[in-house]
Order: C-alpha cells, then sequence, then structure tokens
C-alpha cells in the first residue's frame, strides 16, 4: 500500500471559495501533469504553485492553482500535489473521481499523516497531536497539541528512555561481562535512579488528568427537580435555545446536551430529565438516564426552586450528589422564598433570566474549577489517553523494579522490569507498537489528512 499513490479531499466537501485536492506518492506528479494544461509539472521545482486547468477528454474542468512539492522535504516525504480548484462539491468531486482514474487509489482515514509518521518525519505522539489540532475546542487545548506536534512530548519520553537505557546497559554489562568493573552498578547506585525517575513520571501523571480535561472538556451535569429551570439554566450559558422550556413540569423526558466554553475549558453540558417518581414509562426511563449521569458526570450544577419548598426526594438527591463535585443552585429568585436555605451549605440565589446571575455562576465554576490555573500549566504534559495508559504501565514496572531491589533479588531480575519500562516508553513514540494500533490511531482521523 506504500507503494500507490494516494489521493483525497482535503477540505471539507460543501460551497466555499477553495477546494484542496491532495496526493502523495512516486506517480503524483506525473498523474496530476497529464491532465494539467499549464506548465510542465514534471520539470518543475519543488515547493511551487502553478496556474492552469484541470481537463479530460471532455474539456477543461476547472481553473486551478496546482502546487508541487518533491520528497523528502514533503508532510508525508513523498512527492506531493496539491490541487487548489473552486470550492463547489460537482467540480471538486470531479477532480477528484478524475485522479482515481488515473490510477490513485482514495486515501484511507488520515493516511497521510500516517505516512508521515512510518517514513520516519513524526513519531506517534506528533502524529496524534496532528488530530488533537484539528479538534482542539479552546486556546488552551490547541497550544498543549501545539506543544505534542513540536516534539516537547516526544523530548520527555526520549529522555526518560535515555536514563533507563543507561541503567539497563551498565546492568548487562555486570552481567555478561563481569570483568569490566568499572561500569559495574550497584544495588545501592541503582535504587535512587530507579526512585528518581518513577516518582518523575508520577508527578507527570498527576498532571495528565488537567491535560484531558483541557483536551477534552468536562462533563457537567444540570440536576434537580421538574421545573425548576435547569432547562433554561442550559439555554443560559449556552447563550441560544437550545432546550424547550414551559412551564409544565417534566418537559425533558430525556438528555439535552450543549458545549460552552468557560476560561478555556469545555464544558460539556448535559440538561437531563428532572428526577421525580416517574408517571409514565418514557419519563422512568428519562430518570434512570439522569441517575446515570450522576455517576459519570465530572461536574454537578444543582438547582432547586427558590419558590418551593424542599420534598424527601430533594433531600435524596442531595444525598445523591454529596459526594461529587458539584454547585448549587437556587434559582427563581424573583419569586416568594419558600425554601430552606438552612439546608444549604453553599448555594448560589440567582435568575436564569438575569445575565448579572449567569455570570455570577460562570466565576462559580472557574473557582470551583480552579480554571484561573490554567495560565501556569505546563503544557507539554500528556493529555491523550493511549499516551497516558502506556505511562501509568511504565510506571508499574519501575514499581515492580523497586519491589525486587528492595526485596533483594538478583539484579537480573530487576533488569527484566526496566527493560518492560523501556519498552512501554517506547510505545509511546510508536517504535514497538503493532500494525493494529497504528491502524486504529489513524483511523480517527478525517480524510485528506
Amino acid at each position: 500500500m506504500m507503494n500507490e499513490t494516494i489521493v483525497a479531499i482535503s477540505t471539507a466537501l460543501g460551497k466555499s471559495a477553495i477546494s484542496i485536492v491532495r496526493l502523495s506518492g512516486e506517480e503524483a506528479i506525473s498523474i496530476v501533469a497529464g491532465c494539467f494544461k499549464g506548465k510542465d509539472l514534471t520539470t518543475v521545482n519543488s515547493h511551487t504553485v502553478h496556474y492552469g486547468h484541470i481537463f479530460d477528454e471532455s474539456g477543461i474542468i476547472d481553473e486551478v492553482l496546482v502546487s508541487v512539492f518533491r520528497a523528502p522535504r514533503t508532510y508525508t516525504r513523498e512527492d506531493i500535489v496539491e490541487i487548489g480548484t473552486h470550492g463547489g462539491i460537482y467540480v471538486t468531486n470531479r477532480i477528484l473521481e478524475l485522479m482515481l482514474e488515473r490510477g490513485c487509489r482514495l486515501a484511507e482515514p488520515g493516511e497521510f499523516t500516517k505516512r508521515a509518521f512510518l517514513n520516519g518525519r513524526i513519531d506517534l505522539t506528533q502524529a496524534e497531536s496532528v488530530c488533537d489540532i484539528i479538534e482542539a475546542k479552546t486556546a488552551a487545548s490547541l497550544k498543549m497539541a501545539n506543544y505534542g506536534l513540536r516534539g516537547d512530548v516526544r523530548k520527555m519520553i526520549e529522555d526518560f528512555r535515555r536514563e533507563l537505557t543507561g541503567c539497563i546497559t551498565r546492568i548487562e554489562v555486570n552481567i555478561d561481562y563481569p570483568e569490566y568493573e568499572d561500569e559495574e552498578i550497584t544495588l545501592a547506585e541503582l535504587l535512587p535512579l530507579i526512585e528518581a525517575l518513577e516518582s518523575r513520571i508520577e508527578n507527570i501523571l498527576s498532571k495528565a488528568e488537567t491535560s484531558a480535561i483541557l483536551r477534552e472538556g468536562i462533563t457537567t451535569a444540570i440536576i434537580g427537580p421538574p421545573n425548576v429551570g435547569k432547562s433554561s439554566l442550559l439555554n443560559a450559558l449556552l447563550r441560544e435555545e437550545k432546550a424547550i422550556v414551559t412551564e409544565i413540569p417534566g418537559t425533558t423526558r430525556d438528555i439535552v446536551e450543549g458545549r460552552v466554553n468557560i476560561g478555556g475549558i469545555i464544558l460539556n453540558l448535559i440538561d437531563t430529565a428532572g428526577i421525580r417518581y416517574a408517571a409514565d414509562i418514557v419519563e422512568k426511563i428519562g430518570v434512570e438516564k439522569t441517575k446515570h449521569v450522576i455517576e459519570e458526570a465530572a461536574l454537578i450544577i444543582l438547582v432547586f426552586d427558590y419558590n418551593a419548598p424542599l420534598t424527601n426526594l430533594d433531600k435524596e438527591i442531595l444525598e445523591m450528589t454529596s459526594r461529587s463535585t458539584r454547585i448549587t443552585v437556587i434559582n427563581k429568585n424573583d419569586l416568594e422564598p419558600r425554601i430552606d436555605l438552612s439546608l444549604f451549605d453553599d448555594y448560589l440565589l440567582m435568575s436564569t433570566f438575569n445575565p448579572e446571575d449567569i455570570e455570577k455562576l460562570e466565576r462559580k465554576i472557574k473557582e470551583t474549577l480552579h480554571i484561573s490555573d490554567i495560565s501556569e500549566i505546563d503544557y507539554t504534559y500528556l493529555g491523550n489517553a493511549r499516551q497516558i495508559a502506556k505511562l501509568k504501565q511504565a510506571k508499574q514496572a519501575l514499581s515492580d523494579a523497586l519491589h525486587s531491589l528492595n526485596g533483594g533479588q538478583p539484579i537480573d531480575i530487576v533488569n527484566i522490569d526496566l527493560v518492560i519500562a523501556w519498552r512501554h516508553l517506547s510505545d509511546i513514540l510508536g517504535e514497538k507498537s503493532s500494525v493494529e494500533i497504528i491502524d486504529e490511531i489513524f483511523a480517527n482521523f478525517c480524510l485528506g489528512k
């Protein structure tokens, strides 16, 4: 497959000013040259742009700009041609079809970046950062992705491997060539080295949760009894009419979702069905879903009615969420007070129809989530679930090595765990990853990337 020339539309398919059809492979230049009226693309210099027309047997298809990039100084380290065409759906598809007719194969999702990885231009952490840049929803997540693409994560992992390699090498010299006393490493020397390395990895893992939040956002559930203003709150935070709002209790019978950027963090907001003793089977399913959301949510916004006393079920909701990170909102403060506020340790009295109150809630969210600390985050930390899992496995192997050392095991037994840790670190960079893992990672990319 690596010998085939691939093609894909690299821009979103739709009406736009321009679209890009991208080719990569040994025959990319000759394939486009055979249907291009303009300069002879087979003779032009690399990294140049040429005006002309793409044509087929029936005549001219479109007026285009063709960019030529010659290997190895390209994204994939192969010859690349990008055809800039007018952004119509039909014309873009017709040029794509023409490239396929002339011998290209339609690229798989992420195959251009996959070739960049397989050809050694980038490692797996950088490839995943390309996807993260495309998926970035905030300045913070974009900044973190760019640090990964720059190679900061790779450098960090390579530093860990270098230290491990030094330990492994000296141990293996001890085992295979005991006469080389200058290279001998004692258990007393090895112990602090491994402890220090494990501590540094633990420090990174402890901050990885923050990185994952920057990348993926925080699941935030809006919980409470019916008709307390949960949907109005969702709409106010989103600044749009996402959920249906009526005076009829139980209007929201399923899950309504939306996203909002607060202080650089994405809140994945979920407006749930009001928790009450369900009157019908549909409502009962909605309530059960709400209970499941409570278990999964990282932040809960608990909403009650200023104009209604707490019921026994309301008190159950308070107990149900007592161990969660939550913000309690007492809504409808423009009405007569009937709720017993002494039952709450902390609450925000507000109206969802008052913009100033919504701003107060946003400040409370920032305070609860410590969003003000974002500017102090080291963006080189891992935020990718696969990378975090591999780093955890490396740390476990180091912990096993320390256990063996403290238990008086022979040094060659300790070395086994150190080698395992080294391999897990290599997996992060993709140097030892299986074909199945590589395929799974790049399958998440969009076509044309």
